[in-house]
């Protein structure tokens, strides 16, 4: 069998443990045989055979390639998928991921019904090396490209993990020549270098800790959280409730004249962004500053557009004077 094979196999076994928890063997075979026709739309050679035996080998390959360990409790005569809360948002991202793939590797020849976002690399070919540095505490130098400087700086870290938000991925790492940790955006990094130097995780330091009471990338020193609330139109409320905007999230209000919610964050500029994306659908209730921060950051907004128009009347009085 190919490897396309094997690795179809696999991802069925995930999917329809996914579906059911406790999936017997006799149900995951009528599974797999039911897909084929399918997968054999993307590869009419594909041929997937299946035995208990093989189901055995299957297992401790999906545990070894994607880290996912599945059992079998007799008391509900089934195989179910092992995982704590901590898991398991990694395992729906990994999922999602999984149902992507396959169906862009299907669409090869339905092109005219998929249409992809054209957008450059997010830096996504580092992420091996950049794990394989993390997960053995390896130092890396890596050419640094920030926005406002005309050319990339050469950086020595101790990186630590890495995050994504809106599409993005960063590394967090501590800069050497600094001490202090930063975020580095991944689409910036270029010529990343291994090096054989190791470090130690410093004790009492949590990443998750660091962002978990930041919207974004921006995780602030010492700063105070606070409960912001923020009042949405109610059509604009099914979006918010579906995607929250955060781990703290609340409704507090829920109606036909508005959707308020409540988030226990750091004030930073990704949440301010964030809020100003929505536009009118959004309005800050509290706090003070962050409702004098939004609402400055409009009124600038509206200044540019007050400028072009003045422009534009100018321009209309020149021509209707000639």
């Amino acid at each position: 069998m190919s490897k396309k094979g094997y690795f179809s196999r696999y991802l069925l076994i995930i999917k329809k443990l996914k579906v059911k928890k406790y999936t017997s063997y006799e149900e995951l075979e009528h599974y797999i045989s039911n897909q084929l026709s399918y997968l054999q739309m993307r590869d009419d050679t594909l041929d997937i055979g299946f035995s208990k035996r093989t189901l055995q080998r299957d297992l401790k390959e999906i545990r070894n390639l994607f880290g996912i360990d599945i059992t079998y409790v007799k008391q509900h005569k089934g195989y179910y998928i092992v995982q704590d809360e901590n898991d398991n948002m990694n395992f729906q991202r990994m999922m999602e991921a999984f149902d992507t793939f396959s169906s862009l590797n299907m669409a090869q020849d339905l092109k005219p019904f998929i249409h992809l976002e054209k957008q450059r690399p997010q830096g996504t070919e580092s992420m091996y090396g950049l794990l394989h540095a993390i997960k053995n505490l390896l130092r890396i130098k890596f050419d640094y490209q920030k926005f406002w400087e005309e050319k990339p700086n050469e950086r020595i870290v101790e990186p630590y993990a890495l995050k994504e938000f809106k599409n993005r991925w960063y590394l967090v790492a501590r800069d050497c020549k600094s001490a202090n940790v930063r975020i580095f955006a991944l689409d910036r990094l270029s010529n990343l270098d291994i090096l054989t130097l190791k470090f130690n995780y410093p004790l009492n330091y949590s990443v998750a800790t660091m962002f978990s009471n930041c919207f974004g990338i921006i995780a602030p020193d010492d700063e105070p959280v606070e409960e912001v609330v923020l009042s949405f139109t109610p059509f604009q409320g099914k979006y918010i409730k579906t995607l929250p905007l955060h781990h703290t999230q609340k409704v507090l209000v829920d109606n036909e004249l508005e959707c308020r919610i409540s988030l226990m964050v750091n004030l930073t500029f990704d949440l301010e962004q964030e809020i100003l994306s929505h536009g009118a659908n959004v309005k800050v209730i509290s706090p003070q500053q962050l409702c004098i921060n939004v609402k400055q950051k409009l009124l600038n907004s509206i200044d540019q557009y007050r400028e072009n128009n003045l422009s534009e009347d100018s321009g209309q009085a020149a021509t209707l004077a000639l």
